[in-house]
Protein backbone atom coordinates (compact mmCIF):
# COMPACT_ATOMS: atom_id res chain seq x y z
CA UNK A 1 0.00 0.00 0.00
CA UNK A 2 2.84 2.44 0.83
CA UNK A 3 4.49 1.67 -2.50
CA UNK A 4 1.32 2.64 -4.35
CA UNK A 5 1.19 6.01 -2.54
CA UNK A 6 4.84 6.76 -3.48
CA UNK A 7 4.13 6.10 -7.15
CA UNK A 8 1.09 8.39 -7.11
CA UNK A 9 3.06 11.21 -5.44
CA UNK A 10 5.88 10.99 -8.01
CA UNK A 11 3.46 11.24 -10.97
CA UNK A 12 2.43 14.75 -9.97
CA UNK A 13 5.75 16.31 -11.07
CA UNK A 14 7.18 16.70 -14.59
CA UNK A 15 9.62 14.09 -15.71
CA UNK A 16 13.24 15.28 -15.96
CA UNK A 17 13.20 14.74 -19.75
CA UNK A 18 10.17 17.01 -20.28
CA UNK A 19 11.63 19.65 -17.95
CA UNK A 20 14.92 19.61 -19.89
CA UNK A 21 13.13 20.02 -23.23
CA UNK A 22 11.13 22.98 -21.89
CA UNK A 23 14.31 24.66 -20.57
CA UNK A 24 16.09 24.20 -23.90
CA UNK A 25 13.10 25.60 -25.83
CA UNK A 26 12.93 28.68 -23.58
CA UNK A 27 16.69 29.24 -23.92
CA UNK A 28 16.54 29.05 -27.72
CA UNK A 29 13.56 31.43 -27.85
CA UNK A 30 15.31 34.00 -25.65
CA UNK A 31 18.52 33.67 -27.71
CA UNK A 32 16.63 34.37 -30.93
CA UNK A 33 14.91 37.41 -29.40
CA UNK A 34 18.22 38.84 -28.13
CA UNK A 35 19.93 38.24 -31.49
CA UNK A 36 17.13 40.05 -33.34
CA UNK A 37 17.26 42.96 -30.91
CA UNK A 38 21.06 43.28 -31.21
CA UNK A 39 20.84 43.08 -34.99
CA UNK A 40 18.40 45.99 -35.02
CA UNK A 41 20.75 48.02 -32.82
CA UNK A 42 23.78 47.50 -35.05
CA UNK A 43 21.90 48.65 -38.15
CA UNK A 44 21.32 51.99 -36.46
CA UNK A 45 25.03 52.41 -35.72
CA UNK A 46 26.20 51.41 -39.16
CA UNK A 47 25.70 53.94 -41.93
CA UNK A 48 23.52 53.13 -44.88
CA UNK A 49 24.47 53.92 -48.45
CA UNK A 50 21.43 55.10 -50.38
CA UNK A 51 21.48 57.34 -53.43
CA UNK A 52 18.50 58.27 -55.57
CA UNK A 53 18.62 59.67 -59.05
CA UNK A 54 15.86 62.22 -58.62
CA UNK A 55 15.81 63.75 -62.09
CA UNK A 56 17.32 63.54 -65.55
CA UNK A 57 17.16 66.69 -67.69
CA UNK A 58 17.96 66.52 -71.37
CA UNK A 59 19.73 69.64 -72.60
CA UNK A 60 21.04 70.42 -76.05
CA UNK A 61 21.99 67.01 -77.44
CA UNK A 62 24.22 65.26 -76.28
CA UNK A 63 24.16 67.03 -72.87
CA UNK A 64 22.23 65.38 -70.01
CA UNK A 65 22.00 66.57 -66.40
CA UNK A 66 21.60 63.77 -63.84
CA UNK A 67 20.55 64.89 -60.35
CA UNK A 68 21.76 62.65 -57.50
CA UNK A 69 20.46 62.82 -53.92
CA UNK A 70 22.14 61.03 -51.02
CA UNK A 71 19.25 59.84 -48.85
CA UNK A 72 21.44 57.58 -46.70
CA UNK A 73 23.28 58.29 -43.48
CA UNK A 74 26.88 58.22 -44.72
CA UNK A 75 29.00 59.84 -47.40
CA UNK A 76 28.82 58.05 -50.75
CA UNK A 77 31.29 58.17 -53.63
CA UNK A 78 29.77 57.53 -57.04
CA UNK A 79 32.50 56.07 -59.22
CA UNK A 80 30.48 55.54 -62.40
CA UNK A 81 27.34 56.73 -64.11
CA UNK A 82 26.25 54.47 -66.94
CA UNK A 83 23.47 54.89 -69.48
CA UNK A 84 21.55 52.80 -71.98
CA UNK A 85 21.48 49.13 -72.74
CA UNK A 86 25.18 49.15 -73.57
CA UNK A 87 25.94 50.72 -70.17
CA UNK A 88 28.11 53.45 -71.69
CA UNK A 89 30.23 55.21 -69.06
CA UNK A 90 29.30 58.88 -68.68
CA UNK A 91 30.98 60.23 -65.56
CA UNK A 92 32.92 59.20 -62.47
CA UNK A 93 34.13 60.33 -59.02
CA UNK A 94 31.33 62.29 -57.39
CA UNK A 95 31.23 62.43 -53.57
CA UNK A 96 27.94 63.12 -51.81
CA UNK A 97 27.67 63.77 -48.07
CA UNK A 98 24.51 62.63 -46.28
CA UNK A 99 21.62 64.81 -47.46
CA UNK A 100 23.46 66.31 -50.46
CA UNK A 101 21.76 66.85 -53.82
CA UNK A 102 24.11 67.29 -56.77
CA UNK A 103 23.37 67.81 -60.46
CA UNK A 104 25.97 66.38 -62.84
CA UNK A 105 26.05 67.36 -66.50
CA UNK A 106 27.40 64.66 -68.78
CA UNK A 107 27.75 64.20 -72.53
CA UNK A 108 26.06 61.12 -73.97
CA UNK A 109 27.80 59.30 -76.77
CA UNK A 110 26.06 58.74 -79.09
CA UNK A 111 23.78 61.72 -78.57
CA UNK A 112 20.33 61.09 -77.10
CA UNK A 113 17.40 60.58 -79.43
CA UNK A 114 14.00 62.22 -78.91
CA UNK A 115 11.33 59.89 -77.48
CA UNK A 116 13.83 57.19 -76.52
CA UNK A 117 13.81 55.78 -73.01
CA UNK A 118 17.22 55.53 -71.31
CA UNK A 119 18.23 53.72 -68.12
CA UNK A 120 20.74 55.58 -65.96
CA UNK A 121 22.81 53.68 -63.37
CA UNK A 122 24.85 55.33 -60.62
CA UNK A 123 27.43 52.90 -59.19
CA UNK A 124 29.05 53.57 -55.82
CA UNK A 125 32.57 52.76 -54.67
CA UNK A 126 31.09 49.88 -52.62
CA UNK A 127 29.50 48.45 -55.75
CA UNK A 128 25.88 49.41 -55.04
CA UNK A 129 23.83 50.28 -58.12
CA UNK A 130 21.08 52.91 -58.17
CA UNK A 131 18.85 52.91 -61.27
CA UNK A 132 16.57 55.50 -62.88
CA UNK A 133 14.76 55.45 -66.22
CA UNK A 134 13.93 58.61 -68.18
CA UNK A 135 12.54 59.27 -71.63
CA UNK A 136 14.15 61.92 -73.82
CA UNK A 137 11.77 64.74 -74.81
CA UNK A 138 10.25 64.76 -78.26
Amino acid sequence: MKTLRKIRKSTKALSPVVASIILIAVTVAVSIAVAAWMGALTIGFMGTEEVRITNVSYGTSPAVTVTLANTGSQTVTITEIRVGTGNDLLSADVTLAAGDVTPITVQMSPAWEAGTSYMFKAISAKGNTFVYTATAPT
